[in-house]
């Protein structure tokens, strides 16, 4: 691997058998796949100046691993998804832990035995939890409106509590939504868990955390004489699609294109920007060994941010005497300002603006749309590496 800032006047789009713009997850996982398989000498165009997208992890300057744009926990039910990253890392055995901050008690999320406990009191919670062990078995998630479904007045006073004390208001502030705003359908899925396990993921068989960090897993990834990497570089300057033809450079193209990045950037939003929420991070240092129970904490039901998360207590770095935190506060995203869109806004008109732009693209055959920006998709990022792992798939197919 390679890796230049800008991109050099001798760049020549000729001399690469693939160009891949984005080296996030998706973006390298067909870089390194591409090369190794096919021999394809590719060049991989990053808009930023540092590669590993936004799981890019860095020192701060106290000594903490962070996570430059928020926390990003691995979990995965994906054999071949864990299979293929662990050939670039080592994992740690962290099991993600959530606790809400429902006026100003601590309750595990998803909500099970211990926080039925301390939300009715002891001896009420315990009873509740024995009336949903009997309705709905033990270890089991159960939606609030199948609780509601029961016609039993605690069964439904518990989902009342759960909506109103763990969900409405964060959700509100996440979304930037009133209650009126917020799809039914959504609320009733909102789980309770009948049993004692207060992991995030329970069901995951694979989690952890890259045991030297995301971005030294994506140097790993990228480590390949067949990859040269240009930083700090807008594909846009030099890639532009003309009906079915790819251009760069101000040439037809006729190599592979792999691209990560927002549809409606590369076309200058000329249907309309695509919705998105995004988040402002704020970075505290504190002059102490630890600053909440858990890596994460939710504020479910007070203050204007969504969560606090403590690095330390997820990548397990020992460091006395300084930790470091960060508040997260949700807003709308503004297109072409230097924002991140993390969250795409996924209803019925933001989605027919997606399927307009794409349809441009679709009918080109050598552009490849990949990922959580170029598909208009959550994704957790072995969802984004499952994603890349079947596109890489097809192309390999072809090449050969």
């Amino acid at each position: 691997m390679s890796i230049t800032k800008g991109l050099p006047a001798s760049f020549s789009p000729e001399s690469f058998d693939a160009i891949v713009v984005g080296a996030g997850y998706a973006g390298a996982v067909c870089a390194r796949r591409l090369a190794e398989a096919c021999g394809s000498k590719v060049a991989l165009i990053e808009r930023r100046d540092h590669i590993a997208g936004n799981a890019y992890d860095r020192i701060d300057d106290a000594g903490v691993l962070v996570h430059q744009y928020g926390p990003h926990i691995y979990h995965t039910t994906n054999d071949r998804v864990h299979e293929y990253l662990s050939r670039f890392t080592e994992w740690t055995d962290y099991q993600h832990k959530v606790l809400a901050n429902v006026h100003g008690t601590y309750m595990p999320v998803p909500f099970n035995h211990a926080s039925l406990r301390l939300a009715f009191g002891e001896e009420r919670g315990e009873r509740l939890y024995q009336k949903l062990v009997a309705a709905f078995g033990k270890d089991k998630k159960v939606p609030i409106m199948e609780l509601r479904d029961r016609n039993d007045p605690e069964l439904t006073e518990v989902a009342d509590y759960v909506y109103e004390n763990v969900f409405l208001h964060y959700t509100m502030k996440q979304w930037g939504k009133t209650p009126d705003q917020i799809d039914p359908s959504i609320t009733g899925r909102v789980p309770v868990y009948v049993g004692d396990d207060d992991r995030y993921f329970p069901s995951a068989p694979h989690q952890g955390m890259p045991a030297e960090g995301y971005t030294r897993l994506f140097e790993r990834l990228l480590d390949h004489d067949l990859i040269n990497v240009y930083l700090g570089v807008d594909v846009r300057d030099i890639l532009e699609v003309r009906g079915y033809m790819v251009r760069v450079c101000d040439r037809p193209y006729g190599g592979e294109v792999i691209y990560t990045g927002q549809l409606d950037e590369l076309f200058g939003l000329d249907l309309g920007a695509l919705p998105y929420r995004t988040l402002d991070m704020e970075f505290e240092t504190l002059p102490q060994d630890r600053f909440q129970p858990v890596a994460t904490v939710n504020y479910t039901t007070s203050e204007d941010f969504t969560r606090i998360t403590e690095f330390k207590l997820m990548t397990g770095q020992d460091l006395p005497g300084v930790t470091t935190i960060m508040r997260e506060y949700s807003k709308a995203y503004e297109p072409e300002s230097g924002q991140t869109p993390y969250y795409a806004i996924l209803e019925e008109e933001s989605r027919a603006l997606y399927r307009s732009y794409r349809e441009r693209v679709d009918g080109i055959l050598n552009f490849h749309c990949v990922g959580r920006l170029a598909e208009y998709r959550y994704y957790d990022m072995d969802g984004v590496v499952a994603s890349a792992l079947d596109l890489s798939d097809e192309i390999i197919s072809h090449s050969r």
